[in-house]
Order: structure tokens, then sequence, then C-alpha cells
């Protein structure tokens, strides 16, 4: 999970397959563990820059994703990874705000803001593709685990 992912190559990698995999994955990792809504390809042993992220009605794809933009804003979330077996939560500090330039599935470029929940999810995603796990990014140096942040949360 350490190892920066490199840039989908849309003449020679097979785009289509990292995709469905992601996606069942993804799928899968939601029905077992009733919770998440991305997932970064080096979290399947594909280190190339590919984000699913299907949640209720929505599903964006980012395919070399680069954050070009961040606010200064700054808010504290629980956070925690598939990579961790959701088993343990931590508070982490992202940008109210973020502006990534990427390629959809169509391989159409594109620039996205995300703001809120969704700035948070792709920052944590984006960290996967260059090595960075959210316990890096942990604020205050505790971690507790999730069935203590469900009663918190509840």
């Amino acid at each position: 999970m350490r190892k920066k992912s490199t840039p989908v190559d849309f003449e020679h990698d097979d785009l289509q397959t990292y995709l469905d995999h992601l996606k069942d994955t993804l799928h899968h990792l939601q029905e077992a563990k009733k919770i998440g809504r991305a997932i970064a390809a080096p979290q399947i042993g594909i280190f190339k820059k590919i984000i699913y992220m299907e949640s209720g009605q929505q599903r964006i794809i980012l395919i070399n994703p680069n954050i070009i933009d961040k606010s200064k804003e700054m808010f504290e979330v629980w956070d925690s990874c598939f990579s961790a077996d959701v088993a343990f939560m931590g508070k982490t500090l992202r940008h109210r705000e973020i502006t990534v330039e990427h390629f959809d599935e169509k391989l159409n470029k594109k620039t996205s803001i995300f703001q809120d929940d969704l700035s948070e999810l792709f920052q944590h995603e984006i960290d996967h593709l260059n090595g960075i796990l959210f316990v890096d990014r942990i604020v205050d140096n505790q971690i507790i685990m999730r069935s203590e942040w469900e009663k918190l949360s509840a």
C-alpha cells in the first residue's frame, strides 16, 4: 500500500478490466462491511491511478486524478479504510474543497470540484495512489475501534 501508482496508459492498460474489478470489489466490501463509498486501484493490487466511487445513485470514476487546487479551509473528519478492514477510525484534517483534473471512464478529460464529504473522500483515495494511508494523517494520535465510533455517531 506504500507503493506509488503510475498513470493509466490508455493504449496498453486494460482499463475496463481494472474498472470491473474495482466495481465488483467495492460492491462486495459494501455488502460485507456495511460501509464505504470508494476504492482505489492499489487496494486491490493494481498500482494504477484509478478510483472507483459508488454510493446510492452516484457513481464517479477518476482516472489519473491530480489535485490542482485546495481550499484553505479545512475540516476534521472521522476516517477509516477498507485496507484496515474498517476496524478502527481516526480523526483527519481535510480540505473543504478540492479541484481535480482527471479522465472519466470514456477517456474525457475533466476538471471537477468536490466539496465536503466528496472532497474528503477523494483526498483519501488520491492519497492511496501516492502510497499514503489515512493513519498517516491522524491529527491527535488517537485511534478508536469502529464499534466505539458507531456508538458516538448514534
